[in-house]
């Protein structure tokens, strides 16, 4: 008998770097992750795409406590979308719609996915004030965004 396990999963890293891949601004510009993180500045990194309903019930719940986590932590959220030439017209209204104030991105080719090593949306990365890879996590259920905000008061040292 074959057992199958579908969930999530949650990886501490050893202050990995961030690779340069290049992603696009919403308006098309090309940039790398180090020109738009923050210098000193805790970021999460939410890969989304406009198909995937957990990526959206992730952002809307984080999107209620953001203002929360901006003012106490010092946190900023940046979310790279997945969605390829297909289905990247859907990006804005998508935001639109949501209300999300995140700063957006497109990994339409899926380089910097590839680059960091992972298969589905969702997939959130914490990154330290030091720019590096803190914390990782696959998948979303309701909730993770507790664990996703201990993690982040444990970098701010609260």
């Amino acid at each position: 008998m074959m057992l199958f396990v579908i969930g999530v999963s949650t990886q501490a890293f050893g202050q990995t770097d961030l690779p340069s891949t290049r992603v696009k601004t919403l308006d098309g510009k090309s940039v790398t992750l180090q020109e738009v993180i923050k210098p000193g500045v805790i970021t999460v990194i939410s890969f989304w795409a406009t198909w995937c309903a957990p990526c959206k019930k992730e952002l809307d719940a984080i999107n209620e406590i953001y203002e929360d986590w901006q003012s106490e932590y010092g946190v900023e959220l940046i979310a790279i979308s997945t969605d390829d030439a297909r289905t990247a017209p859907k990006i804005k209204p998508t935001i639109t719609q949501k209300g999300w104030k995140y700063t957006f991105l497109n990994d339409q080719n899926q380089e910097l996915q590839k680059a960091l090593n992972f298969q589905a949306v969702p997939q959130t990365f914490l990154i330290g004030k030091d720019g590096k890879i803190a914390w990782t996590h696959a998948g979303y259920v309701p909730g993770d965004e507790n664990e996703l905000e201990n993690h982040i008061k444990e970098l701010a040292g609260k």
